[in-house]
């Protein structure tokens, strides 16, 4: 028999040591290895060559059936020649049938189920795992939400741990720069504007020399291939706090709204938006909106219109980073009933034929049957908005050691594009990105 090196299953040793030593070991003592089983597998005679991890205090120990670490040695046969051998039953060596791995103690012995159907079966590695994964998520997948503000430094917010008001001609790059290392080339701008320049009209939305104009400028001119999404509302720039002009008696104005919508939308298209997403849930107002973008000669520039977006409590945090709760009453006469599933079909209808480019579902994971529902009635893509409350609750969950904080990111990331997102506004966006990239 031919003198070829052997390779059988590694057993593999942890032994908790402070230091490394090379010393014999007697397999024979092994509980549960049977050495008369793997042929010329000799009970002690095999060395050990110890390896260490990356935990401290540990060695690893990997034995193996043989010293030598290289590839089978060639006999210089041809192909007829082996073939020849195998014929006349000369056959090659080869690692034996693995053993059968035995069951604990008390395990009852029981009938094998006569099923042909086992899911199971493509679950039972992680390379059969991923090969059959139907959902991928990847930083491609992301629009980074971010605050800016005028001043120059970088102000927490407090209810929303990590994110902040970016000072717009320093943090802001700073954090992009940041996201485009990992993948993450799309964001989505949202002001703080100075209560000194909020009105009843929202003027200062469509102010060419305004906060987002000029951000939006720099931001293209140092990276000209960023895709930059932009939030058409007034709520930011209203000395009211809502997203439409208000009337004396509370009624918030929907078609002197979208005039100023308009406005706003052609402003930021002509500083370099790439898409509009007009969040404000005025009826008609895509439409409109793409009727000035295309009278204008923006008609490259997409509208991510909000077409779900419901009165939800989710949205807390968010309202304090901008500063831009409403002023009085709240926004249930616009905004969605978040009991109503069926109604997001009526604004998924007037939306796609007003010429939207791209659907939105806000909050995200408390509406992932609505998600679902988008996706089976459009060919456009869906967004979803993973909001400021969502965000939160996953942070403070970390903070307090009661979920995996990684984790359940990426979890709740995956389960929105399983619900049919084709992509995700989610403060998470860069952490995310890092985690799938291998860094922590």
């Amino acid at each position: 028999m031919q003198n070829k090196t052997r390779y059988f299953h590694s057993i593999e040793f942890i032994v908790m040591a402070s230091t490394i030593a090379n010393m014999p070991l007697n397999v024979g003592t092994i509980k549960g290895l049977d050495c008369r089983s793997y042929g010329n597998f000799k009970p002690n005679a095999l060395p050990i060559r110890p390896s260490v991890s990356t935990l401290p205090y540990r060695c690893m120990f990997v034995v193996k059936a043989s010293t030598s670490d290289g590839p089978m040695k060639k006999l210089g046969r041809s192909d007829a020649e082996c073939e020849a051998a195998v014929v006349a039953g000369n056959i090659p060596e080869a690692p034996p049938v693995p053993p059968i791995p035995s069951s604990p103690a008390g395990t009852p012995v029981v009938p094998s189920f006569e099923i042909s159907r086992r899911p199971r079966r493509n679950r039972r590695s992680p390379v059969l795992r991923s090969a059959f994964q139907e959902t991928s998520l990847s930083p491609a997948n992301f629009v980074y939400p971010l605050f800016i503000h005028e001043g120059e430094e970088d102000t927490p917010i407090g209810a929303m741990p990590g994110c902040y008001r970016l000072g717009w001609r320093h943090g802001l790059l700073e954090e992009v720069s940041k996201a485009r290392d990992v993948g993450v080339n799309s964001i989505v701008l949202f002001p703080k504007v100075p209560d000194a320049l909020k009105t009843p009209t929202g003027d200062e939305a469509y102010n060419d020399s305004g906060l987002v104009p000029r951000t939006i400028r720099l931001l293209k001119d140092k990276y000209p291939d960023l895709i930059i999404y932009t939030d058409v509302a007034l709520d930011p720039y209203s000395s009211d706090g809502h997203d439409g002009i208000v009337r004396e008696d509370g009624v918030i104005m929907n078609d002197e709204t979208v005039h100023q919508l308009c406005k706003q939308a052609v402003s930021q298209a002509r500083a370099g938006a790439d898409v509009v997403s007009p969040s404000d849930m005025m009826d008609g107002r895509v439409g409109a909106i793409r009727s000035a973008l295309d009278a204008e000669g923006f008609q490259h520039v997409s509208i991510m219109s909000y077409t779900a977006k419901y009165a939800s409590s989710f949205y807390g945090p968010f309202r304090e980073a901008l500063d831009s709760n409403p002023r009085f009453g709240d926004k249930k006469t616009y905004q969605m009933n978040p009991a109503n599933y069926r109604e997001a079909l009526i604004e998924l209808r007037a939306d796609e034929s007003e010429g939207a480019d791209i659907l939105l579902v806000k909050p995200g994971l408390p509406y992932l049957d609505v998600i679902r529902l988008l996706r089976d009635n459009s060919p456009l893509p869906i967004a979803a908005y993973q909001v400021s409350g969502e965000y939160s609750m996953i942070k403070a969950g970390g903070v307090l050691k009661m979920i995996d904080e990684e984790k359940v990111m990426l979890e709740s990331l995956m389960c929105l594009r399983r619900a049919g997102a084709d992509i995700i506004l989610t403060y998470f966006a860069l952490q995310a990105a890092r985690s799938l990239c291998g860094e922590k």
